[in-house]
């Protein structure tokens, strides 16, 4: 395994916007990527197997629930350093960030903001040190971009809610502890529940032979007559709306956590250009290399821009939903991009284990699915600008 050589590319100086507490946080995630994951990763990818070793270095950073108050097990930080911290951690693996983008915006985020005194205090200090891991289920087989078609649901059976129906799709899912599901109940109202491994009728099967976020697990959601307590129903917030805001926040970290898989993918071009000769000089000297090189890190510096001012926004509680969305649509598609370009810097070797990019590249090709497609967040950032409904 090669070292871990990695620099971060910051063309505008943007270190001198952060605080001395934001670059600690993103420091300290950084070290630990190179010393956990990167030695790691490139085999755990090829093996095709989530390396849960790992786990207690993701808590040690703050990498789950870093924006969850102190008094739950979160470190209370804020929106920026969690964001910092989701670009470094994808900077090493994205199916790495996923599994802390799921414990942090889509488990423990739903329990803070929806949940009551009792579930927040129940779960949340266990799944901030990891000692118990979560999973999201809202998509299903049939309705992925659609998820108020969704057809899993629960009936009121007295002293317990009776759970039906299947989620697809799902990280985390094969050694999930927890499962914050969404489903509907009789009158057809969206609400969520906890539900808890050993559960009878719970089953998480994996899905196998992928050919993409291969270091992460992934896996379905199956509800046979699962029984569920009546205190596992998540009281605070019901309807679309309330899965859709876990969405939005999982979407924050995607923005920040794309260009630390793109930061790394040039990184990578631009030290292979000032090493690999060709026509008697390194290939970084000729300028259709260059030409690349350059529309990279002004690519990435664009990206840094639009997420730390996303993170200011968030910080103020005013970013809206459609801005998050043009965030995370053009940083992914922006890192894709630049992943795309730096294989070919490589030539062959692009396509080894020797080197990232073609693990990112891989790896991008469902971050730029999941959380809303590429192409619904541009009917998203239509329908904000437009007042014009085109998903109907």
């Amino acid at each position: 395994m090669k070292p871990d050589l990695f620099e971060a590319p910051d063309y505008y100086n943007i270190d001198d916007l952060l605080t001395e507490e934001h670059k600690l946080i993103r420091d300290a995630a950084r070290a630990w990527v190179k010393r956990d994951v990167s030695p790691i990763i490139e085999e755990a990818a090829q093996k095709a197997q989530f390396p849960k070793s790992i786990i207690p270095g993701l808590a040690e950073i703050g990498a789950f629930g870093p924006y969850i108050p102190e008094e739950y097990g979160g470190a209370g930080l804020d929106q920026i350093s969690y964001g910092l911290i989701m670009q470094e951690i994808e900077r090493g693996d994205s199916g790495v960030r996923s599994t802390a983008s799921v414990q942090s915006s889509l488990v423990m985020y739903p329990i803070w903001k929806y949940g009551n005194e009792e579930q927040r205090k129940k779960y949340l200090p266990k799944l901030a040190t990891g000692e118990w891991m979560g999973s999201f289920g809202l998509t299903e087989p049939d309705h992925g971009s659609n998820p108020a078609g969704m057809v899993t649901s629960y009936k009121d059976k007295g002293d317990h809610y009776l759970l039906n129906g299947a989620k697809l799709w799902i990280s985390n899912s094969p050694f999930c502890d927890v499962a914050v599901v969404w489903a509907k109940n009789e009158e057809g109202r969206i609400h969520g529940l906890v539900v808890e491994r050993g559960m009878e009728g719970f089953s998480t099967p994996e899905t196998h032979n992928k050919w993409s976020l291969r270091a992460s697990a992934t896996g379905e959601l199956i509800f046979q007559d699962v029984k569920v307590p009546k205190e596992n129903l998540l009281p605070n917030k019901s309807g679309l709306g309330a899965p859709l805001g876990c969405l939005d926040s999982a979407r924050y970290g995607i923005a920040w956590g794309a260009i630390g898989a793109a930061m790394d993918c040039y990184d990578t071009a631009l030290r292979y250009s000032k090493e690999r000769i060709q026509f008697g000089k390194p290939i970084g000297g000729f300028q259709l290399q260059q030409k690349k090189l350059a529309e990279m890190i002004t690519e990435i510096t664009k990206a840094q821009l639009l997420a730390l001012r996303l993170g200011q926004l968030k910080n103020e509680d005013k970013a809206t939903s459609a801005q998050i969305s043009m965030a995370k649509r053009n940083n992914v598609d922006m890192a894709l991009k630049i992943a795309r370009e730096a294989r070919q810097m490589l030539g062959g070797m692009g396509i080894t284990g020797e080197y990232p990019i073609m693990r990112h590249m891989m790896n991008l090709e469902s971050v730029i699915t999941y959380e809303g497609t590429h192409d619904i967040h541009l009917l998203i950032t239509g329908l904000d600008v437009t007042g014009l409904n085109a998903f109907k």
